[in-house]
């Protein structure tokens, strides 16, 4: 299984995907980052990273999906995926490896925006209880979004829709908090409790205030967890469909 998680890891820098990824991560970052200190009037800057983040997630989950669609929905496109499939390894070392993969483009995108919080605690105050509890929350999210864009990359071997359909789905995960506080559906006890256990920005406002609750990291990683059990068992399904 390393084996496959090193050729992936690779090949995400043999492209200029993973470049693009990062570099637009961190340009939009920095112009938030910079507008952050533009609106703070007392000589010493506190860093808000929760605040930096909650204007670029939005902008995080249309990105990631361009990572994710290579997972298998490119696979696919160019025929490599039967040669994947025959190897061997099973279908969930196969996923875990190229979930781990891309798992680490998400972490070295954070260890970059490092930059930031340690250039405010030399020159301003960091709330340092507040910003590493922001990344574990934002890492997990990343990882539920990770975990949701190659589910839906397994699905098509389109990888353009691939891609539209991984925005579309990730973007409905940010939108179940005001799902679940709707009257219609917050009247349907069990659709409400589904609806408050995928409600990721309430589980990302308790971490970004230097809080986490054994729930909410149980959440994450149930939502891990089933995205990708539905991913092995949709590449399953086709592996035995061939046979």
């Amino acid at each position: 299984m390393f084996a496959l998680y090193k050729k992936e890891l690779q090949s995400y820098f043999l492209s200029p995907i993973a470049y693009f990824v990062i570099a637009f991560f961190m340009a939009t970052f920095s112009l938030t980052f910079i507008q952050d200190i533009g609106n703070v009037s007392s000589s010493t800057y506190t860093f808000s990273f929760p605040s930096i983040f909650y204007v670029n997630i939005f902008y995080f989950i249309f990105l990631l999906p361009l990572l994710t669609m290579r997972t298998f929905s490119e696979e696919r496109k160019n025929g490599t995926e039967t040669l994947l499939l025959s190897s061997p390894l099973n279908v969930t070392q196969i996923v875990m490896a190229k979930f781990l993969a891309t798992a680490t483009i998400l972490l070295m995108m954070l260890v970059v925006s490092l930059f930031y919080p340690i250039l405010t605690s030399i020159y301003g105050r960091v709330i340092w209880s507040s910003l590493i509890c922001t990344y574990i929350g934002f890492f997990l999210f990343g990882l539920v979004c990770i975990a949701l864009g190659i589910f839906i990359s397994s699905l098509t071997e389109m990888p353009l829709l691939a891609i539209l359909m991984s925005e579309l789905a990730m973007l409905l995960l940010m939108l179940m908090d005001n799902m679940s506080v709707n009257s219609f559906l917050s009247s349907i006890p069990v659709l409400s409790d589904v609806l408050s256990w995928f409600s990721n920005q309430t589980k990302f406002y308790v971490f970004s205030q230097g809080l986490m609750r054994f729930s909410d990291l149980l959440g994450y990683f149930t939502e891990i967890v089933v995205f990708l059990i539905w991913t092995i068992i949709s590449i399953e399904k086709r592996r035995w469909s061939r046979r």
